[in-house]
């Protein structure tokens, strides 16, 4: 079941948006349920209280909360989760960016419009569950979702594999191989000969380290700094 919020304090909007939600699932092929709440603190305390969501459709200009500071307080409690925000104007849109906002959709909003979001959300959702591998650790054989997998580790003849959620599987097998499960898909690189890291999840690159959405940081091997960046920007042109 494919979880979405939707927060929005006009009331019209709102109704709206869910009057679109509804008629969308009569003709989903994904089951999908939703919430919706009026003000961005309403929001808040929900997810200080534990509730989480797969989507997050935000209003931009709330009182209290607005739509990107709650955006950064979703980014707190899940690094994966996808944001989409809707508003009337089109000078937020750089700011959508700082939390990694899937898209940005002008109001009035449209049918077509938010249909088409929805469905290639879903799709790459779909696509990227289908993508895993397994490993063996002490607990026996583990399913890793490379969605949910920020980065591996050489720790002497192990591997760490350190997980989205924060749990970190410690599995007996060379990193080369580790290395080479990985390298087949095109969101992982390598900055350094003991890291592989899920380029989904760099925040920042400098010239010696990368920081993740994790607040772990990964060096850079020396002289790689200008390959790295490199790699990362061909990365997110091929993603937008």
């Amino acid at each position: 079941m494919f979880r979405l919020a939707v927060c929005d304090d006009d009331p019209q909007s709102l109704s709206h948006m869910i009057s679109l939600i509804e008629e969308y699932r009569l003709i989903s092929p994904f089951p999908l349920e939703y919430a919706a709440f009026h003000n961005g603190m309403e929001l808040a305390s929900a997810l200080e209280q534990g509730t989480s969501f797969d989507l997050y459709c935000l209003d931009i200009v709330m009182p209290g909360y607005n739509g990107i500071e709650l955006g950064k307080e979703i980014r707190k409690h899940d690094k994966s989760a996808r944001i989409v925000f809707l508003t009337s104007s089109p000078e937020f849109a750089l700011d959508s960016y700082s939390v990694k906002a899937e898209n940005y959709i002008l109001k009035p909003i449209h049918k077509e419009t938010l249909f088409n979001t929805l469905n290639d959300i879903f799709e790459q959702t779909k696509q990227e569950e289908e993508n895993f591998i397994t490993v063996k650790d002490i607990q026996g054989i583990q399913k890793i979702l490379l969605s949910n997998l920020v980065y591996a580790e050489a720790m002497g003849r192990k591997v760490l594999f350190h997980l989205s959620s924060g749990r970190i599987l410690e599995c007996s097998l060379r990193f080369s191989q580790a290395c080479d499960m990985l390298s087949e898909y095109p969101f992982f690189t390598k900055p350094h000969r003991s890291y592989i890291v899920n380029m989904n999840y760099i925040n920042i690159i400098e010239n010696t380290e990368i920081i993740l959405q994790t607040s772990d940081i990964i060096p850079i091997a020396q002289g790689k700094g200008k390959e790295v960046k490199d790699i990362y920007l061909s990365f997110q042109m091929q993603r937008d």
